[in-house]
Parts: structure tokens; C-alpha cells; sequence
């Protein structure tokens, strides 16, 4: 249609010039670096979250050990106070790690690739290894090359296989 424009085209689309100038504005700040690590720890912080709620919903005292028992004894209302207690904290503790994880490799990754000028592997090979170094650290240094070594193969693999050519 005339005036139209396919999505990815370049066109306006029928926007107005408020609206180009807003999206201009957006696109500008996908591409910064600060805006890609603050969106990738926000995005981690809710999966991680999430993962966590469903990983502490499954994790259940039974009545055969001592916490359990003393668990058990208590009142429904204070079981399940303290259930839903322990689910939020475990919540909270898996989404600050995922959110941690998710902003120091985004953020590494993406001034590797400004400082590299290039887009491709090697990028977040580097950034997967900063990023386990970094995390492994406090633990000491083998800990720290093992978390190096640990996240950059498993960038490597997830880059290589997000990169690969679609058969459709």
C-alpha cells in the first residue's frame, strides 16, 4: 500500500513525527550499553524469581525429618506462614542472582563488541568468561578460571547455536 512501509523496511509507517522521534529515541537506547544491562538484570531479576518460587515449591520438609516434625507440629495457619515465608526469600535470593549474572554479561558483552566494533562469537566467549571469573572470584582463583572456562563454553555453545542458519 502506498504510504506503507513492511516492518524492518525503514519507512514511517503512517507515524507521526512525535511518534518516529519516539522511536528513534528507543532504538538509541537498545543499543547502549548502560540500557542493555539495566534490561537484562531487570529481566533476569523476574526470571530468576520466577525460577525460584518454583524451585522452593518443590523443596518440602516431610514429617520423617527434625524440621519436618517440627514443622509439623505447628498449627496449619503458622505451616503455611512459614512455607510462603521461606518461598519469598528463596524467591528473592534466586532473582537478585539471576538479575547479578544477567547485567555483568550483558553489560561485559557489550563493551567487548563496541570496543571490538564486531558482532560474532568471540565477544561472548570473553564476556561468558569475564562473567564466571568475575563471579568465581570470591572463592579464589581456581574457582575463578573454572567459572571463566565454565561460562564461556557455555556461551560459546548458546551463541553457535543461536547463530546458526534457520532451515524455514
Amino acid at each position: 500500500m502506498p504510504g506503507q512501509s513492511l516492518a524492518g523496511g525503514g519507512g514511517t509507517g503512517g507515524m507521526s513525527a512525535q511518534e518516529q522521534a519516539m522511536v528513534k529515541n528507543m532504538q538509541a537506547a537498545m543499543e547502549s550499553c548502560p540500557a542493555k544491562t539495566v534490561i537484562a538484570g531487570g529481566m533476569g531479576f523476574a526470571l530468576g524469581g520466577a525460577f525460584g518460587l518454583f524451585m522452593s515449591s518443590m523443596s518440602y520438609d516431610t514429617p520423617l525429618t527434625a524440621q519436618g516434625q517440627q514443622l509439623a507440629d505447628l498449627p496449619i495457619r503458622e505451616q503455611l506462614r512459614k512455607g510462603f515465608k521461606d518461598m519469598g526469600s528463596r524467591s528473592f535470593s534466586s532473582a537478585k542472582n539471576f538479575a547479578l549474572v544477567g547485567a555483568i554479561f550483558s553489560g561485559t558483552e557489550c563493551c567487548i563488541e563496541g570496543f571490538r566494533a564486531k558482532n560474532d562469537l568471540k565477544n561472548g566467549i570473553a564476556a561468558g568468561c569475564i562473567t564466571g571469573g568475575v563471579l568465581g572470584a570470591k572463592a579464589g582463583p581456581q574457582a575463578a578460571a573454572l567459572g571463566c572456562a565454565g561460562f564461556a563454553a557455555f556461551s560459546a555453545a548458546i551463541d553457535y547455536y543461536m547463530r546458526m542458519p534457520s532451515d524455514g
